[in-house]
């Protein structure tokens, strides 16, 4: 690898890789959530909260960057409010790449478990709780393990999701080299420049591998994860 990319290219293809870790790790908890929520409660405005959670799969990326520009800038009441009292930047850093990441890929892993809990028995619930399961009972028993399947080919397929996020990211933290620039910005950074065609054709292979072994690895996951549990 190391005679295939230059350093940049290498440091580019680390800061995709921790971005994209963290933005996962950091939304499946509430992905899970989620998609329990949406799998088996009723409630007025259900499908109101569905739009919501999945909006970010139809919105423009650019669009989705202002308005974390917008709401978490330095300049703007939130934004301004974290960095002075709990020293917490988001824009031009790493970590607001970290949100917008997050946030655009959410739906991915969402949709996933909440497939996955869909396709589970209701009676079996049930029958838990006929024999006296409390609901952390059920929870970590029966909707945790029946819904890996769904977990895990959401968390790979958000976290292939990652690395190719780009309208987001350029509008929201910017272009800068070590600290923002992760794969598809170090893309569209070499087509910008004199004689980059060779850069910008190497990382879009990397680019395509990623993302086609993310694929490959999430049906993998999800078809080992189905076995498992028993319900291939």
């Amino acid at each position: 690898m190391g005679g295939f990319l230059t350093g940049a290219e290498l440091e580019a293809l680390a800061l995709s890789f921790r971005i994209a870790s963290i933005s996962v790790l950091i939304t499946l908890p509430f992905a899970f959530a989620a998609g329990l929520l949406l799998a088996r409660a009723q409630f007025p405005g259900k499908s109101l909260v569905d739009g919501i959670v999945h909006l970010p799969l139809v919105l423009p990326p650019v669009a989705m960057g202002y308005l974390l520009l917008v709401i978490f800038g330095t300049r703007a009441p939130l934004g301004a409010w974290l960095l002075e009292n709990l020293g917490i930047r988001f824009v031009f850093s790493w970590t607001g790449a970290v949100l917008a990441s997050a946030i655009l890929t959410f739906p991915f892993q969402v949709r996933a478990i909440r497939l996955s809990l869909e396709a589970e028995d209701p009676r079996l619930s049930q029958a838990a709780e006929t024999l006296g399961a409390s609901a952390l009972d059920r929870l970590m028993s029966l909707h945790i393990p029946l819904a890996l399947p769904g977990i895990l080919a959401g968390a790979v397929t958000a976290f292939a999701a990652c690395l190719g996020e780009f309208g987001a990211i350029i509008t929201f933290v910017s272009n800068i080299p070590g600290e923002t620039r992760t794969i598809p910005l170090a893309i569209y950074t070499a087509i910008q420049s004199p004689g980059g065609e060779a850069a910008a054709a190497r990382l879009s292979a990397l680019s395509i591998a990623l993302a086609l072994l993310g694929l490959i690895l999430a049906e993998f996951l999800a078809r080992r994860a189905r076995i498992a549990t028993g319900r291939a």
